[in-house]
């Protein structure tokens, strides 16, 4: 007879071992593939955007209808369908596109 105070250990077959690590060592995996996405998206965000001008002045008459960044450049689509190229930092008009219809 067994004293009730003692609890009774009984051996796990060696099957529900395996599947116990398993899922414990996929819960580890998950958790720290989660922290390290989670931290490239904080990093990621934190980085400091690139530089624009305060404004940008377009010729006479002209009515931006699209705007466009990219690296060095801003490009503004206009209503009269031409494209202008602005100089990122500067804002000084680097090129102008006609756009036939």
């Amino acid at each position: 007879m067994t004293d009730p105070s003692e609890t009774e250990t009984q051996q796990e077959p060696p099957q529900i071992r395996f599947l116990r690590r398993l899922v414990t060592t996929l819960t580890v995996v998950m958790i720290g593939g989660l922290v390290l996405i989670i931290s490239l998206l904080v990093i990621r965000l934190q980085a400091g955007d690139a530089p624009l001008p305060a404004e940008i002045a377009l010729p006479d008459g002209v009515k931006a209808e699209a705007v466009t960044l990219g690296r060095g450049w801003i490009a503004v689509v206009s209503e009269d369908n031409r494209i202008l190229i602005f100089d990122r930092e500067s804002g000084a008009l680097r090129q102008e596109v006609q756009i036939k219809d």
